[in-house]
């Protein structure tokens, strides 16, 4: 376990319940609660970010829904003289 020996694990318990004594186990399901959380929202992102790579590129669409015909950059117009 992350390399830890029982003993640190004791330890590092020992700490924790010095630290935060009866509210030991509503700080553990309070994080239990936020990491879940937390990886719910990365596999929201993950999904997310993958379905905007694979997907087809959406054709843009004019005031009349008709798709735009002319790319998207702004046009070249040479200098009036």
């Amino acid at each position: 376990m992350l390399g830890l020996s029982p003993s640190h694990v004791l330890i590092f318990g020992v700490i924790a319940i010095m630290l935060f004594g009866n509210r030991l186990p509503t700080v553990a399901r309070s994080l239990g609660r936020s990491l879940s959380e937390f990886k719910k929202g990365m596999s929201d992102l993950e999904q997310d970010f993958k379905s905007s790579i694979y997907s087809e590129p959406k054709q843009r669409v004019t005031y009349n829904d008709q798709p735009e015909q002319q790319p998207a950059g702004p046009r070249f117009e040479p200098p009036k003289v």
